[in-house]
Formats: C-alpha cells, structure tokens, sequence
C-alpha cells in the first residue's frame, strides 16, 4: 500500500477512489472501520469510508484514528483525510479535530487543507471557496439540513475548529510552481502555523499542490488534491500506470434508485427522471412517523415498478419543506427516520432479485449500503466527475452507483445504467 485515505463519508470516499482509479492506482474502498486482519489485498491506495462527518466529534476523532492505525500498519507511506468539497462540518467540527487528531498519529507539525475540485466546480480563490462560481455562503450550501454554510473564508471557518494556528497559501504561490508552495510551506512552518488553506482554481494547480506535498505524512482535502499524488509514488518507481475501467460487469437483476439527499443537484436530477417516465415514489419523514407507510409498502411498490426504467424512491424536498419538517419532528430524528427506513428498504430489495443499486446523497448511501452487508467495493468506470459505479467484494455480488447529494449532471439518473454490462454485453 502506498496511499491511506480516510474519508468522512460513503460517496466522497468513492468520489476519492474513483480519482485515485483514474490517475492509475489499484484502490479498494473498504466500509467503516477495517477489522484487525482485514486483506487489502494489492491495492497500491486504500480509501476507508466512514460515517463520521456529522457524529460528535470524539466518535468522528475516534474512528478516524482507528482507521489511520490500520492503513499505517499496512504499511501506508503517506495518508489523507478526505471531506466534502463543499467543506461540509459546523464551528465545532469535525474536519480541524480529526485533522490535528491525525497530524498528531503521524508526528507532523504541518499540513495543508484543500477540498478544491474545479471539475465539480469548486474553487478557491483568497482562502475563499466558491461553489458554482458563487461563494459558499451564498450557494444552496447554506441551506443544507445538517451542516449549513454561512461562511465561505476557510481560514477563518477551521481556524474555529482548532487549536493551531491555520494559514493560507495563495494562488500567486501556487501558480509558480511546486517548488514556490514549499517555500510556502516553511514559511507557514516559520510562523508557527499548524494547516494551511492552499488557493486552487483550475486541475494544473492541484496537480502542483500535489508535487508539493511529495514526503508529507498527511494531507487534508477533498478529492481533488489527491489527482497529482499517485505522480509522485511513480516518479519514485512505485507505481506503474493502470488504465481505468470503461465499463462495469454487473450481476444479472433487477435495478433501483434511492435519493435521499435534497440538495439542489439531487433535485433537479429527480425531476429530470420524473420527465423522462422514471416511475417514482416519494417518501417523507411525516408519513414515517405517522405510520403512514411501510418498509413492505414501499418494496412492493417498487417490486411492481420495476419491469421497465428503474423506479425511484425518494425523500428528497426543497430547504422550506424540509425545514418545516425538522421543526416537528426535529432535525436529527427526521433525518434519522428516513435514512432507517431507506435502509430497510434496501435491505428487503436484495430478497426480491435487486443487484443494481444507485443511491443519492451522503447519509442516505452509508445507511444503505450498511443494510446491505458490502465491507468494500472494487471502484469501476466514472459515470459523472465524483462519481463511479462500483462493485461489491465479498458478500452478495452488487453493482452500487453512490453519489453525493450535490455531484452528477441533471440527466444522471437516466444516463448511469448506460455504463453496465453483463457477461460483456451492454444491457
């Protein structure tokens, strides 16, 4: 193994696996915590995919380090600690507290902070991250459910969430080569600063920040940064290139889309399913309540819409629904109700022939696929920027498409099942 990552959900640790597939590295993604002994087999990068990024933040420091522990001891040569590209986390976590968790493990007194990643259309400009070409704070971002984000000056945002001193390095450093961004890393080192916001606009200047940060112990950021990382492993001899996957050989069976993520791509990407005679069902946290609806109700339902286009299941809503619905029931159990009751569903799906599964949203994928019992996943063809499909290793034999809420085009939903193919005949 020559690259750990751990990463603080489901879909971005497959959005960070796919990345480091892409640039030529055999990686497997393994689910939750690894087991003492568990096999990592050839793998030159290993993404560990936890859900940590919303649990307080002892839980999130504690199963980060785990996971750290045993990539290392496998014999991990550098690790990264990967989050959301929109920097997803509150004033008191958890992104600063597993950071300086893990430079502590690893014995580092400096490392960088990056979740740039121009193809999905975030940049940073000034320490300032923009989504869309708007700022953080003024993108659908700051309505998000769990982690809204009202302010877009990353150093002054993890500066509150640690006790380190955190800097930036400018794009005018990057965009002078590698060479400038570690004389600006001991400068930071100089000024007694502990992470440092690195400026990047476009793929060149991460590809540089990724040259930069060659001999690092840990690097923080999104799963952009990681693009020019596996460069370094093979210009010193360690890697071979590998040619990415352009299609997936999927079990024979039937197919399902679950969203629960309501960000404003997943939206937009129902709707387009919707006109294109996607059958669809929506659930709510309301009705599950109320008992309203069943796990059974729901699996029926799709049972019976499943002999043409693959149905969908969705709770998805716009912020002043799902606002008003937090007030009533609470923000934590509304979203806890209907990542329990997609994750049933999930789970009853695999006694009815269901193998092909894609899933919207963060919280809604890690419920999930943890219903379904897959420990790892090998990482196949790219449907979106950020987004494979994949395939189970051990256990039930699926074919998982996990995207985060805000990744994919508005077609996706239609367009992802184009990729599949069984006993290499597309289908």
């Amino acid at each position: 193994m020559l690259l750990g990552a751990v990463a603080d959900d489901l879909t971005g640790a497959t959005d960070l696996s796919l990345m480091l597939s892409r640039e030529g590295m055999k990686t497997i993604q393994v689910i939750d915590v690894p087991q003492q002994g568990f096999d990592f087999g050839d793998a030159d990068a290993v993404v560990v995919a936890l859900k940590s990024r919303t649990v307080p933040v002892n839980e999130a420091v504690s199963m980060s380090l785990q996971s750290a522990r045993a990539l290392l001891a496998a014999g991990a040569e550098q690790l990264l600690f990967k989050y959301c590209s929109t920097f997803d986390s509150t004033d008191e976590g958890n992104i600063g507290p597993v950071a300086e968790a893990l430079m502590e493990l690893v014995g580092t007194d400096l490392t960088i902070a990056c979740p740039a990643f121009p193809a999905a259309g975030r940049s940073i400009y000034q320490g300032h991250l923009f989504v869309g070409g708007k700022l953080l704070s003024e993108s659908p971002m700051k309505d998000h459910p769990l982690t809204p984000m009202r302010d877009a000056n990353l150093v002054r945002f993890l500066q509150r969430q640690t006790k380190g001193k955190v800097g930036l390095v400018d794009l005018v450093s990057v965009e002078a080569g590698a060479q400038s961004v570690r004389d600006a890393f001991a400068a930071a080192r100089a000024d007694g600063i502990r992470i440092v916001i690195v400026d990047a606009i476009r793929d060149a200047d991460l590809r540089t920040i990724g040259e930069a940060c060659y001999g690092m112990p840990l690097i923080t950021g999104g799963s952009g940064i990681a693009m020019g990382l596996p460069a370094n492993f093979r210009a010193a001899g360690k890697l071979e290139l590998r040619e990415p996957a352009q299609t997936l050989a999927a079990p024979a069976g039937r197919a399902v889309i679950i969203a629960g993520s309501c960000s404003v791509a997943t939206r937009g990407q129902i709707e387009a399913a919707i006109a294109a005679g996607v059958p669809a069902l929506q659930v709510g946290a309301l009705e599950i309540a109320d008992g309203k609806i069943s796990a059974a109700e729901i699996v029926d339902w799709i049972v019976a819409n499943s002999d043409g286009r693959p149905p969908l299941v969705y709770s998805s809503a716009d912020p002043d629904v799902v606002g008003s619905v937090q007030a009533e029931l609470g923000r934590e159990r509304a979203g806890q109700l209907v990542e329990d009751m997609l994750a049933e569903v999930g789970k009853r799906l695999l006694g009815h022939g269901f193998t092909r599964f894609l899933i919207a949203g963060g919280e809604t994928s890690g419920a999930v696929v943890s219903a379904l019992g897959v420990n790892a996943l090998e990482i196949g063809p790219e449907i979106d920027p950020g987004v494979p499909w994949t395939r189970s290793s051990g256990g039930a034999r699926l074919a998982l498409a996990l995207k985060s809420g805000n990744f994919g085009s508005r077609d996706f939903f239609v367009k992802a099942w184009d990729l599949l193919c069984e006993d290499g005949v597309n289908g």
